[in-house]
């Protein structure tokens, strides 16, 4: 997994909404990407600020998943899994996910939480050569309303660039 573009300490702001209808509130954040484990895992921590609950941290643990010589993967891109912990988010008990990194070295993550509820969890370089970290709440069908539309919405947008 080669994430030598990402490795590094990034400040810059994010946006959090807890309902798609709600404005990102946008306030400081800070990310640091590091290769670990022989450059096998990327650690991804953040600290950012809720709007009312102050600041607030989490983790991103990604590694590949273990090639075990049945075959293509029958997918585009590297197979990855994930641990993620976030103090305001997901906790106290970490969330498995599970996903690909396309050949740009995007990171696309996603995991499932209160039955059918899910994250998608997007990590990669923006255009302007910054650092996206973007967290997306999938509302499932069965909750879907006039006001609540079934899918993704971002509920994060951390937009960060070299410290």
């Amino acid at each position: 997994m080669d994430s030598a573009e990402l490795v590094g300490r990034w400040t810059g702001t994010n946006g959090f909404r807890l309902m798609p209808g709600d404005e990102l509130r946008e306030l400081p954040a800070a990310v640091v990407v590091t290769a670990a484990a022989g450059g096998h895992l990327v650690l991804v921590a953040y600290d950012w600020q809720h709007p009312d609950d102050g600041p607030q941290d989490g983790l991103i643990v990604v590694g590949p998943v273990e090639d075990r010589g049945d075959g293509p993967d029958g997918g585009d891109g590297v197979p990855l899994t994930a641990t993620w912990g976030d103090s305001w988010h997901q906790k106290p008990a970490p969330m498995t996910l599970s996903g690909r990194q396309d050949a740009d070295g995007g990171i696309v993550l996603e995991g499932r939480y209160a039955g059918d509820w899910g994250w998608r969890v997007l990590l990669d370089a923006d255009p302007g050569g910054g650092l996206r970290l973007r967290m997306d709440n999938v509302v499932p069908a069965d909750q879907a309303s006039g006001r609540l539309l079934a899918g993704p919405y971002p509920a994060m947008v951390l937009r960060a660039h070299r410290a």
